[in-house]
Parts: structure tokens; C-alpha cells; sequence
């Protein structure tokens, strides 16, 4: 779904994280937002905007029903605006990424920066459709996770 706009109207390197439907704890935003910076510049991919929506699960599932057709709960659905840009939205499951993190026995908070980030690489052009393109992600995502100065663990 590319929209376009004109890319001088853009607040370029814009950063914004939402909740939408749930009331959970803030997050550490400078950090976070100078990590997905780094991110997106060892990408070389412009960043342009980058919005953030944390939801429950039964808010994403309805996106996924309504917009892929797709009638599951899922931990992160990525809604690109403008190619060859990281622009667009991100929504994130803050209930599907407790889970998943108790499912792989990981600290919650490394599994939602890997879910954070992982919204990032499908903006930065990066698929998962196939076992070789979801190894090459789950390599970049554990590549930036031991970036990540906010999980003081090595990955």
C-alpha cells in the first residue's frame, strides 16, 4: 500500500511510539529511537517516518482479518507507505510479545526490540516469506539486538 506524498512535507527521521487500546508502561524512547536510527542508517535506507502503535491482541487481530485477510493473532503487522524509504506504520501485540517471550524464555524486553526492529527491516525492504528470507532477518534482527545498548545481555 504506497500512498504518496510529497516527501518535503515529511519530518524526516520522525520517530513516534503510540498505544492504541491498552494501558502499558512507557518506554524508554531516546534510546529506542536512537537505536532504530542506527538501524536504519547501517541499512542505508533513508528514514522518513516511523510510527509505532502498541495494541492488544485482539486489536491486531481485527487489522489482520480487515487488511491481509488474515484471521490469526500475530505479533507485529507492518504497513509500508513510501518505497525505498523507511516509512510507514508498525502495529506490535504487547500481549503476543509476553507471550512469545515466555514461549523462547527470553526477557520480555528483548523480544519486543526484536519485534520492534523486525517492523523496521520489512520497512528497510526485507521480507520473511520464505525459510531462506526469515533466516536472513532473524540474522539481522540478532545482529541489531546485540546493538541494542537497552539489553545489557549478550543475545
Amino acid at each position: 500500500m504506497d500512498i504518496e506524498l510529497p516527501l518535503e512535507s515529511l519530518e524526516e527521521g520522525s520517530i513516534v511510539f503510540c498505544f492504541e487500546d491498552i494501558d502499558a508502561e512507557p518506554l524508554p524512547e531516546e534510546p529506542l529511537k536512537a537505536w532504530l536510527k542506527a538501524v536504519a542508517e547501517a541499512e542505508g535506507v533513508p528514514l522518513l517516518e516511523l510510527t509505532y502503535i502498541f495494541t492488544s491482541d485482539e486489536y491486531l487481530r481485527r487489522l489482520n482479518c480487515e487488511y491481509l485477510q488474515h484471521d490469526y493473532y500475530t505479533d507485529v503487522i507492518t504497513f509500508p507507505y513510501t518505497s525505498g524509504y523507511i516509512h510507514g506504520d508498525v502495529f506490535i501485540s504487547l500481549e503476543r510479545v509476553r507471550e512469545n517471550a515466555q514461549l523462547y524464555e527470553v526477557p520480555f524486553q528483548q523480544e519486543l526490540c526484536r519485534v520492534i526492529v523486525h517492523g523496521l527491516l520489512h520497512l528497510a525492504g526485507y521480507t520473511d516469506d520464505t525459510d531462506t528470507e526469515r533466516l536472513i532477518m532473524q540474522q539481522k534482527e540478532n545482529q541489531y539486538l546485540m546493538e541494542n545498548p537497552l539489553l545489557s545481555t549478550n543475545i
